[in-house]
């Protein structure tokens, strides 16, 4: 027997002697473009947006894949480029989850929206001026942002069996920390969804219906409920800011829901019960001019309370923006920009 012979039989004893054959050590390459991670691996690479204008476009990702099998959890941030603490939380779960303890595989999509973060821009991509979390699912011929939603909602989003969206206040948000506990119309994934959104422990709870239509899906966290697969948007931090508590409390939620599918070893941390919000109105400007607003985020107002107010660009009062009803500020805009049609307050009834 030659020395290559000699060799392949050591390893293949070897791989039989830990309890795994070379066919189930293959079956569990997990890759994602041309990214590949063998059981026990971490890698990290750029997933590439293919057509269009910018054959360079790339999404930077990385697979945890875990030494045991399990689910595929999916941790997406950056979809608002201008959101740090999920994109921080995302680079720290990198470093600290050991995959040689993880069951199953986590994938994470550290910038979603990389030319916009490149570019330090709230909301939108500077390329074609769309709200990635507003075209989901995608179309591979579309614009950039458009190809950017189709290649994550094919790479990423079929690939996993839960998801979570990470964002928080973009740099013009004042935001206090909140989820979305986002309802597409299984009742079976409906009730899945709460259970990993109380799991994650960011309170309070938004119930947010989302579109039923597999192909105008809009959010990242319904393409995947739509798909049947369990997935809800956390927000904590605010006003562009990178702060280590809202980054503490993404990774605490990130640990416990984790453990809550079995993926890591440790109990379950109970964070009591969770406060839900019934009813929630986004108020949009009806003005281009500047926004002055009147109370903070976390505040509690009254129906018909003045909530800020806009100008024209000289000064002159353009409009009063009051409470649509009794509840809490979710979060208000904290910088004077108002453009019409873009939010200004969300106000939450529990």
């Amino acid at each position: 027997m030659d020395r290559k012979k000699v060799l392949i039989c050591v390893a293949t004893f070897l791989l039989i002697a830990a309890g795994v054959s070379l066919a189930q050590e293959e079956g569990r390459v997990v890759t994602i473009g041309d990214i590949k991670a063998l059981p026990g691996q971490t890698v990290s690479g750029f997933l590439k947006v293919a057509g269009g204008k910018f054959p360079d476009a790339k999404i930077p990702i990385s697979i945890i894949n875990g030494s045991q099998s399990g689910p595929v959890l999916a941790l997406i941030a950056g979809v608002h480029p201008y959101e740090y603490p999920p994109i921080e939380a995302l680079i720290r779960v990198r470093a600290q989850l050991d995959p040689q303890k993880l069951k199953g595989t986590v994938l994470l999509v550290h910038i979603a929206n990389l030319q916009a973060f490149q570019k330090r821009i709230i909301y939108y991509n500077p390329y074609d001026w769309l709200n990635l979390n507003r075209v989901f699912p995608g179309d591979p011929e579309g614009s950039i942002s458009l190809r950017i939603a189709h290649t994550i909602t094919k790479e990423i989003i079929t690939r996993c069996d839960y998801l979570i969206d990470l964002h928080c206040g973009d740099g013009n948000e004042a935001l206090i920390p909140y989820s979305y506990w986002s309802k597409g119309g299984n009742s079976e994934v409906d009730a899945a969804s709460k259970k990993l959104v109380e799991a994650f422990g960011i309170y309070p709870i938004i119930e947010s219906p989302r579109p039923q239509d597999p192909e105008a899906t809009v959010y990242v966290d319904n393409t995947a409920i739509q798909m049947g697969k369990p997935a809800f948007t956390t927000e904590s931090g605010q006003l562009g800011i990178l702060d280590e508590e809202s980054v503490q409390l993404l990774l605490r939620g990130i640990d416990n829901v984790l453990k809550y599918l079995n993926m890591i070893e440790g109990k379950v941390k109970d964070f009591g019960q969770p406060a839900y919000i019934k009813k929630f109105e986004v108020i949009r400007s009806n003005h281009d001019g500047l926004f002055y607003p009147l109370i903070k985020r976390g505040y509690f107002v009254q129906k018909g309370q003045p909530i800020g107010y806009i100008t024209d660009y000289f000064g002159k009062k353009l409009e009063t923006i009051l409470s649509p009803f009794t509840g809490q500020i979710l979060y208000i805009i904290a910088t004077p920009p108002a453009n019409k049609g873009e939010p200004l307050v969300e106000v939450g009834e529990y």
